[in-house]
């Protein structure tokens, strides 16, 4: 694995650390207080964060597939523009508030060992796909937003986006 595929998956594994610590300091009434109304609570954070991986893991399968029937790439990935782009404005601190779409919206109660456990297998299925891209051409095969059609970027920056993403609602889940 190439240090650019070392470093995602170092960021998954961080923010399965960081939600290790977080949930530890959380008693049951903190995992499922907002700070304020509009906000999400811890527990709102996580479930949304799960949407997401169940939502990117067929993407990436599915692009995993069709990299296996490339030529082998070039010594180091690109995100392309669009990827950059998003990678640069997805991570904490939050810079500017966007709006998720409606399937990405956590329902408002969710029990803490479940939302948990979840989280853990959707990272190890992350971490297995990001070991799998070794010595693929991921960054030749374009995958479309599950969160906007619109955007298409490929397969390597969807990897890094969505480590960095992870960041951005373990850290808006420890500010609540």
């Amino acid at each position: 694995m190439n240090d650019q595929l070392q470093k995602i998956d170092a960021e998954f594994a961080a923010a399965s650390e960081r939600l290790e610590r977080l949930a530890s300091t959380l008693n049951p009434e903190d995992w499922q207080r907002r700070a304020r109304p509009e906000s999400w609570s811890p527990a709102e954070c996580v479930a949304h964060l799960n949407l997401t991986s169940e939502a990117y893991l067929p993407l990436l399968e599915g692009g995993l597939r069709q990299a296996q029937h490339l030529p082998v790439p070039d010594t180091r990935y690109r995100y392309g523009v669009i990827g950059w782009l998003l990678w640069r404005s997805s991570g904490p601190p939050i810079r500017f508030k966007t709006k998720t779409s409606a399937s990405f919206v956590p329902g408002a109660h969710h029990e803490r060992d479940e939302v948990l456990a979840r989280f853990d297998e959707l990272q190890r299925r992350q971490r297995s796909t990001v070991a799998r891209s070794a010595g693929l051409a991921i960054d030749k095969v374009m995958a479309t937003s599950a969160f906007n059609a619109r955007l298409r970027y490929n397969l390597f920056a969807c990897l890094a986006i969505l480590a960095r993403h992870q960041h951005r609602h373990l850290w808006q889940a420890e500010q609540a």
